[in-house]
């Protein structure tokens, strides 16, 4: 055992991820990089209609095809599993729920819907097979619509909801928002669409599945943000079997961005096959099936009344929101335009009346869930565009209406009235007075006034966002709360071998964040370590204590604080035993640094490794103490935590083609305590560049008929490098007092505030034309048809 000095503090540094070598080297560890003994193969046949009835199903051809061990039916697996479940009901109203099942019976609601898989020696025999598949399908009528779903004559797809209504739910003060509408000076109404997204991560999903018939168990392989769920879901729910009969394993995983939380038809399909053919089955998703039959994002339609006076103090905001959910209900779906949109619409503004209605719908579409920022980014988007409407009605500076309007702060706690938990700390204007100091906000009104002389469209567009992250506590979300069916907290072990090494084995999981190096940093910190002593371990639900996942940029403030408890009574463990080992009283030994030693007296010391030892060998210890440093800790915290800050965008368009090119992008940022810059600048940046392209790129697109149209990359526009600005990224830090090291969360911040930023930057660049409001995204035809009065 080698003893050495604690190192240098590490919480705060921008260390190199360590997790970097093997992923951008070729050498992850990915689903489809797996390979088993007997491995067959999964290819899924999915429906062309969005609505259909399935009179039969004929697969004798592909049966015969050579290669071929099963075909498998949706009847076939409703012998033997239930329904997928919905975890999160929208709390307090009734919910008309329908989930899919592993593959479709007797009706078909979306294009791509899957109604029968094949399983085969190769993937490619999997996908010949599935064109001798004869489907007799009864085509029905369709809505791809949300608020044409809801009028009376509109095709009606399930039969416990009426009108394809999910569920009706509101928040906030009615009769006050009424009053405060109907009495005042200035009142702004507008119609916005927050258009639907596809979910684009490098890796698609994909699943192994293997049934061992001697011990009745399951594994299986996930490209998956929240292993844990998806093996309670499974078991409990859909098969009906013991929690510890399956183990879910998630190895490296290309990204998510929420899509991968999700129970999908596709694990349970797998599952079944490869109990019933005795060999491990392997699906890997196409990027076509990635768009057709991945969750997606946004889809919501909204109308905004906002009222004010004419010195542009905000008095009221009235919000109805048609939000699309698809042709059945996804795993969280529900409470992402209810607990994650409707609670956070006040933004970082005080206003004393909201109400928001929510209608949740059926359509013959793709299920829509959690898309990174779920929810929040369509709050902000709302109460962003309509600031800057009220701004533009009444005459007022965009900036100034914002810091006329801002909470304050010494009001936090805050409690916006909408049924959220309090904004647990903010101060909104110094983080708006930097962006605006940083972009030169004065000079550039002063440069886009002349460039108006000339012709040139320039402009410049303000977000002040706030968004709600470590979601918890759980009897707050639960099901008497929120309506989320399960608890949110995390929990974390922590491990002192006898030779100083320390594992960490967490609940929480990354794809892509850099859990491996952050909570790294973290424990060698708070045990003083080395940084390469710590190895932190997880994804895998044999070996890891329990977590409820990856999102919601909850990881560092619920998960990491889980480590953080454990390291602590680590520390209080290692204290004791010095104190025994020096003896000495305990309350006079002091832990600090690596070492635990005598107030007064830092020569009389052990090392924790010295201790380790110690507790590992057992030779002497205090009466009644265990041997072993080794600490687990669920932690639930009392509190969500709210990230706040001011990005600001310009942008120029080309009046001849409409095109729409960013120029500069600041982003001023409060996410807490920071644990390593180099992280979260990196969170940032990727955060940013898909709000950007939801303003300006992307979009899904369903035809009438129920057709995906944007079902390709070649049809679906993500954006390349050279299609986004530099970022100029700084930062202001406002501790939240929710969890010990102050951190709030990062991940989905860039998001959360980009789209509403770019989007108040286009319109102001237009505004002069007398143009209010366009939906995104601003396609270059859209602009110019909006210039031309087309």
């Amino acid at each position: 055992m080698a003893t050495t000095d604690a190192p240098a503090k590490m919480f705060g540094q921008a260390l190199k991820r360590r997790e970097d070598p093997r992923l951008i080297t070729g050498k992850g560890n990915y689903v489809d990089d797996i390979k088993l003994p007997g491995l067959l193969h999964a290819a899924i046949l999915r429906a062309p209609y969005a609505h259909a009835n399935i009179n039969s199903i004929n697969a004798d051809a592909a049966r015969a095809l050579p290669g071929v061990v099963a075909v498998i039916t949706g009847d076939e697996i409703a012998k033997e599993q239930n329904p997928l479940p919905c975890a999160w009901a929208a709390g307090g109203v009734d919910n008309n729920v329908n989930t899919p099942r592993a593959l479709a019976v007797d009706t078909v609601r979306f294009t791509g819907e899957g109604v029968a898989m094949v399983v085969a020696e190769s993937p490619y025999i999997a996908y010949d097979a599935l064109d001798l598949i004869e489907v007799d399908y009864e085509p029905l009528d369709v809505v791809v619509d949300a608020e044409a779903a809801t009028k009376e004559g509109a095709p009606q797809l399930h039969e416990n909801a009426p009108n394809n209504i999910v569920m009706r739910w509101t928040c906030g003060k009615e009769q006050e928002t009424t009053q405060a509408i109907d009495s005042a000076e200035v009142v702004v109404r507008q119609r916005i669409v927050n258009q639907r997204l596809l979910p684009t991560p490098m890796e698609t999903r994909g699943y192994i599945s293997r049934y061992d018939a001697a011990t009745g168990e399951y594994t299986i392989w996930m490209s998956s943000q929240a292993p844990h769920v998806h093996r309670l879901l499974l078991t409990a729910f859909v098969l009906g079997i013991p929690e510890n009969k399956m183990r879910c394993i998630a190895p490296d995983v290309g990204g998510g961005f929420g899509a991968k939380i999700f129970v999908y038809p596709e694990m349970a399909a797998t599952l079944y096959a490869a109990k019933q053919v005795g060999q491990p089955v392997k699906w890997i998703e196409t990027r076509r099936e990635n768009y057709a039959a991945t969750s997606h994002g946004r889809d919501h339609i909204t109308d905004i009344e906002i009222a004010g006076t004419r010195d542009g103090t905000i008095t009221g905001m009235r919000v109805h929101t048609y939000a699309n959910l698809g042709a059945y209900l996804s795993t969280i779906a529900p409470g992402i335009p209810t607990t994650l949109y409707g609670r956070m619409l006040s933004g970082v503004y005080n206003i004393p009346a909201i109400f928001c209605e929510v209608h949740g719908v059926y359509t013959n579409t793709g299920m829509v869930d959690a898309y990174r920022g779920a929810g929040r980014p369509e709050a902000t988007y709302v109460i962003e565009r309509a600031m800057d409407m009220f701004a533009d009605e009444i005459g007022i500076d965009p900036a100034e209406i914002r810091r006329k309007n801002f909470i304050q702060p010494q009001d936090f706690p805050f409690d916006t009235g909408l049924g959220m938990l309090p904004y647990d700390s903010g101060n909104y204007e110094p983080a708006l007075d930097k962006a605006l100091e940083a972009i030169g906000y004065q000079d550039f009104l002063k440069q886009q006034a002349e460039a108006r002389q000339n012709g040139r469209l320039l402009g410049i567009g303000i977000c002040s966002y706030v968004e709600v992250c470590g979601v918890a506590p759980s009897k707050w979300i639960g099901l008497t709360g929120e309506g989320w069916g399960a608890g949110l907290w995390e929990s974390a072990n922590v491990k002192v071998h006898l030779t100083g090494k320390v594992v960490v084995t967490t609940g929480s999981l990354p794809h892509g964040q850099g859990h491996e190096t952050t909570f790294a940093q973290l424990v060698a910190d708070e045990l003083g370590v080395p940084y390469e002593d710590v190895l932190v371990e997880h994804s895998d639900t044999q070996g890891t204590p329990f977590g409820y996942g990856t999102y919601g940029s909850r990881s560092a403030a619920v998960g990491g604080t889980a480590i953080y408890k454990s390291v602590s009574k680590i520390k209080e463990k290692a204290r004791r035993l010095a104190a025994h080992m020096l003896e000495a009283a305990e309350e006079d030994i002091v832990f600090e640094d690596g070492k635990a030693y005598v107030r007064g007296a830092p020569d009389a010391a052990k090392t924790i490794q010295e201790i380790a030892l110690q507790a590992s060998v057992a030779y002497d210890l205090p009466q009644g103490m265990e041997p072993f440093l080794d600490e687990t800790t669920y932690y639930d915290p009392p509190n969500c935590t709210f990230p706040f800050g001011t990005h600001i965008c310009t942008v120029e368009i080309d009046p001849d083609t409409g095109k729409v090119t960013p120029l500069r992008y600041v982003a001023v940022d409060d996410v807490g305590r920071v644990i390593n810059p180099l992280i979260v600048n990196g969170q940032i940046h990727g955060g940013i560049a898909q709000g950007l392209a939801q303003a300006l790129y992307e979009g899904a697109v369903y035809a009438e008929n129920g057709q995906l149209l944007t079902g390709s990359l070649m049809d679906y526009a993500i954006p390349r490098a050279d299609m986004v600005p530099h970022y100029e990224l700084s930062r202001t830090e406002t501790p939240s007092p929710v969890n010990p090291m102050g951190v709030k969360g990062a991940g989905e911040a860039g998001t959360i505030a980009s789209a509403a930023t770019v989007s108040n930057a286009v319109i102001d660049a237009l505004s002069h034309l007398g143009i209010r409001h366009l939906d995104m995204p601003y396609s270059a035809e859209k602009v110019w048809r909006a210039i031309h009065g087309q």
